[in-house]
C-alpha cells in the first residue's frame, strides 16, 4: 500500500508549507524501495538457479522446464533492475492499476511464473514460499485493494495447482491443505505489510513536517536576529565566532569573512575576551560595559549583556552576547523622557488655562479701573505676561499626542495671502515694493495637503523667528509659494548671517531657545505639524549666501 511520501497539512499550524517539494520526496522514496524490491526479485531468481543447479549436482537434476523457467525469471528479473530504461515510467500511480504494464513486469510475472513452477514441477517441490515476494511487494508500493487482489490471485494459483496434481496421482487433500494453509499466510503478510507501510509513510511524512517546520523557524529566527537593531554575537568558550548578526558587525567594526575569526584574533577587540572570560567564570549571566578603541583615536562605549545556553549532556556551552551602543540607550532614556515630559506638560497646560484666563479677566478689570493712574503700566507688564504664558500653554497643548491631524486639500495660495496679511497687519509691517517684508505666490490656486489651522502656525512661526532675527532693509523678509516637482515648497527667508553650526544642529530640538524669554517650541512644532501632515521642513543658507530660509515641503492631492 502505497501513501503520498510528501508534507501533510499539520492543523494549528501557522507556518507555509512547502508544497512544491512533495511530489519530488514521493517520487524518491517510491523509486528508492522500488528498486530495492527488483533488487529482492533478481537476487531471488540467482537463487533459484543456484538452488536447481546444486539439486543436480546433490540429487536428482531439475526437469529441463523449470530450469528453463528459473533462468528465464532471473534474466528477466535482472534486466528489470540492471537497465533503468526497462523501469521508465514506473510511479505508485501507475502500479496501482492492474492494467498497468508495470504491474504486469513485476507483480503478475512473479504470480505466474511461481504459479507454473509450483504445478509442473515433476519433483513435488512446493515454491509456494515464493509467492511472498509478489505479494508483499505489492502490499508496500500498491493500493490495500490490489494487495489483497494479489494475495488472492496467489492463494487461486495455489489451489489451481492443488488440482492439477490430481493428474499426475499426487495426494489431493495434502496439497490443498499446504496450499490453503499457504495462502492463509499470504494474506496475513499483506495485510500486516500493508499496515507496517502505512504507518511507517504517515511516520515519514510527519517528520518530513517538523523538519521542514524546523527549517522555516530557523529561517524565521534568523530573520529575526538579523533584522534586530541590537547586536548579537554568539561565541564558545574558546572565544571562536559562531554567529553574528549586522548590527554586531556594524557595532565592532567586523567584515563578513570574520565570522570564523577568534575574538582573540584582534587587538581591539580585548575587552570583548575580557568580559566573555568573566562571564565563563563566573558562570552566571552578566551585563558590563565595554570602551572598544577606534582607529581615529577614540572610544566606543557598548553595553553588553551576556547570556549563557542551556547545557545538555554531550553540548558544548554558548555564550550569546547582545551588545548595543550606550549613546543609543542614552538616545532612547532621553526620548522616553521627553515623552512622559510631554505628557505631564500637556495635562499642566490642560489646569493652566483656567487660572490664566481668570488671571487676564481679572487685569483687563483692574486697567479699565486704574485707566491713567501708575499702576496702568503695572496692568499692561501683567497683560504682557499673560499673553507670553497663554502661547506657551498653546505651544505645550498643540504637542499633546491625543491631537489628531486632519490632513485636508487647501487652497495653499489664499492660505498664505491671507495669514502674511494678517501677520503683517499685527506687527505693523506694511507690504509692497521697498518694504522689509516681501510676498511672492507663484499661481493662485495652488492646492497641498495640511490642517488650514496648523499650516497658519507654522507660517506665524516662521515669520516670527524671521522678524526677530532679519536685518533691516527692503525685502529681508520674504515668503515664496511655488510649485516643486509633484509638491509645493513654501521657504521663509530671513536677511542676515549664517546660523553658526553650534546652533544649527539643535534649531528644531524642544526648550532650546537663543532668548532669555523663548520657550524654545517654535520650530519644534513646526516639524512635528510638518511630520504630522506628511511634510518636511529643514533649515538652509539661501543660494545667494545673504539670508537663511527655513524651506517647507507640502505634498499635493492625488488629480481626480
Amino acid at each position: 500500500m502505497v501513501a503520498p511520501l510528501g508534507l501533510g497539512t499539520i492543523p494549528g499550524s501557522w507556518f507555509v508549507e512547502a508544497a512544491p517539494a512533495e511530489p519530488a520526496e514521493s517520487s524518491a522514496s517510491f523509486e528508492r524501495l522500488y528498486r530495492a524490491f527488483l533488487a529482492a526479485r533478481a537476487a531471488l531468481g540467482l537463487a533459484l538457479i543456484a538452488a536447481q543447479l546444486i539439486a543436480a549436482v546433490l540429487s536428482t537434476p531439475p526437469a529441463t522446464s523449470t530450469l528453463w523457467l528459473s533462468a528465464s525469471y532471473a534474466a528477466a528479473a535482472v534486466s528489470l533492475w540492471f537497465f533503468p530504461q526497462l523501469r521508465r515510467g514506473a510511479s505508485a500511480r501507475s502500479l496501482a492499476r492492474i492494467s498497468s504494464l508495470h504491474w504486469w513486469s513485476a507483480i503478475g510475472m512473479d504470480l505466474l511464473l511461481f504459479g507454473v513452477l509450483h504445478a509442473l514441477d515433476p519433483s513435488g517441490v512446493n515454491y509456494g514460499a515464493l509467492f511472498v515476494m509478489p505479494v508483499l511487494m505489492a502490499a508496500v508500493l500498491c493500493p490495500r485493494r490490489l494487495s489483497l487482489a494479489t494475495a488472492a490471485m496467489a492463494t487461486l494459483g495455489l489451489l489451481g495447482a492443488a488440482g492439477w496434481s490430481l493428474f499426475s496421482g499426487a495426494d489431493v487433500g495434502l496439497r490443498t491443505t499446504q496450499a490453503g494453509l499457504v495462502g492463509s499466510g499470504l494474506f496475513a503478510v499483506s495485510l500486516l505489510a500493508g499496515e507496517l507501510s502505512a504507518r511507517l509513510a504517515r511516520e515519514e511524512r510527519a517528520a518530513r513536517g517538523s523538519l521542514a517546520l524546523a527549517r522555516q523557524q530557523e529561517q524565521l529566527n534568523r530573520l529575526v536576529i538579523d533584522e534586530m537593531q541590537e547586536g548579537v554575537l554568539v561565541v564558545d568558550r574558546r572565544g571562536r565566532v559562531r554567529a553574528m548578526n549586522p548590527a554586531s558587525r556594524a557595532l565592532l567594526g567586523a567584515d563578513s569573512g570574520e565570522l570564523s575569526w577568534q575574538l582573540r584574533g584582534r587587538s581591539d577587540w580585548q575587552p570583548l575576551v575580557q568580559a566573555l572570560e568573566n562571564a565563563y567564570a563566573g558562570g552566571a549571566a552578566a551585563e558590563v560595559d565595554v570602551a572598544l578603541p577606534l582607529a581615529s583615536g577614540a572610544f566606543r562605549s557598548l553595553r553588553l549583556r551576556l547570556r549563557f545556553t542551556r547545557q545538555r549532556e554531550g553540548s558544548e556551552e554558548l555564550c550569546v552576547l547582545f551588545v548595543e551602543d550606550n549613546r543609543e540607550l542614552l538616545a532612547r532614556t532621553r526620548q522616553e523622557k521627553l515623552a512622559a515630559m510631554g505628557r505631564v506638560s500637556a495635562g499642566i497646560a490642560h489646569e493652566i488655562r483656567n487660572p490664566l484666563a481668570a488671571i487676564a479677566q481679572a487685569n483687563a478689570l483692574l486697567a479699565e479701573d486704574l485707566g491713567g493712574t501708575r499702576a496702568e503700566q503695572l496692568t499692561r507688564m501683567v497683560a504682557s505676561n499673560v499673553q507670553r504664558l497663554k502661547r506657551l500653554v498653546d505651544d505645550v497643548t498643540e504637542l499633546s499626542p491625543s491631537v489628531q491631524p486632519d490632513t485636508q486639500p487647501l487652497d495653499v495660495s489664499a492660505l498664505v495671502q491671507e495669514a502674511c496679511a494678517d501677520w503683517a497687519q499685527v506687527n505693523h509691517v506694511v507690504p509692497g515694493p521697498g518694504s522689509r517684508f516681501e510676498l511672492r505666490v507663484e499661481a493662485d490656486g495652488l492646492a497641498g495637503l495640511f490642517d488650514a489651522e496648523h499650516l497658519r502656525r507654522v507660517l506665524v512661526n516662521l515669520l516670527d523667528n524671521a522678524h526677530r532675527h532679519a536685518e533691516a532693509g527692503a525685502g529681508a523678509i520674504r515668503v515664496v509659494l511655488q510649485r516643486e516637482g509633484a509638491g509645493l515648497l513654501m521657504a521663509v527667508r530671513s536677511a542676515g548671517a549664517a546660523v553658526p553650526p553650534e546652533i544649527e544642529r539643535h534649531l528644531f530640538e524642544p526648550f532650546f531657545s537663543t532668548r532669555s524669554r523663548g520657550s524654545g517650541l517654535g520650530l519644534y512644532i513646526c516639524r512635528e505639524l510638518c511630520e504630522r501632515h506628511g511634510a518636511s521642513i529643514e533649515y538652509r543658507r539661501a543660494s545667494d549666501a545673504a539670508a537663511n530660509e527655513f524651506c517647507v515641503r507640502l505634498r499635493t492631492p492625488e488629480p481626480a
